[in-house]
């Protein structure tokens, strides 16, 4: 059934592809001031301004995979906020090369659409493993906006290890001019700091 769903959003819109695996190719998108960014799962009950409002998705792949199953169903709401974020799925090291690239390739596919339909598309870097550079950068624009997370990315020294030689590998990739930060920020990030724009959570904004 996943495979029919794929072919079905190729015949809606096939982007045009960059790299060994044909990976949709993202436009750099700038960045204005934005005065808060809410996740996916608040998007349909927001009430806030819009215009001065992003959307993100670093939640649970279970909470946006609707967004990939039926694309065109969500558009709209998209649409409202100032900019969004490409979609953040997983991509963990215990993954199978497969299934990360995947995710990689279906990330791409609706930031290349969403983009085709005028909204203001920052995407989303994610990486896991070294072997993950072969891929994980191919489609995403040199220069302009990115955003990633650091959530989870410190729980040991394997994984804090692994997600400073893929953001030092970003940087040295994709050049990007701004980075839009959720998470921790660690320290030795400091040397960036004038271009790192940090976000937290939503939900904190509710608690005491």
């Amino acid at each position: 059934m996943q495979e029919r769903k794929t072919m079905e959003n190729l015949h809606k819109f096939y982007p045009e592809v960059v790299g060994k695996y044909d990976i949709p190719a993202i436009e750099p998108c700038g960045y204005g001031s934005v005065k808060n960014w809410i996740p996916f799962n608040y998007a349909k009950s927001y009430k806030g301004e819009f215009e001065s409002t992003g959307l993100h998705f670093f939640l649970d792949d279970y909470q946006f995979f609707r967004v990939w199953r039926e694309p065109d169903k969500y558009i709209n709401i998209l649409k409202k906020f100032k900019y969004v974020l490409s979609p953040d799925f997983s991509l963990y090291t215990d993954y199978p090369k497969i299934m990360q690239m995947y995710n990689h390739y279906r990330k791409h596919w609706l930031a290349a659409y969403w983009q085709s339909l005028g909204i203001n598309v920052i995407p989303t870097i994610a990486w896991s493993d070294h072997d993950s550079y072969e891929w994980c950068f191919d489609g995403e624009p040199i220069g302009g906006t990115v955003a990633i997370s650091s959530v989870g990315c410190m729980k040991n020294k394997k994984a804090t290890q692994l997600f400073y030689d893929g953001y030092t590998k970003m940087q040295k990739c994709l050049k990007p001019k701004k980075i839009i930060f959720y998470g921790n920020v660690p320290d030795w990030i400091d040397k960036d700091k004038d271009n790192i724009v940090a976000i937290g959570s939503y939900q904190d904004k509710f608690r005491v």
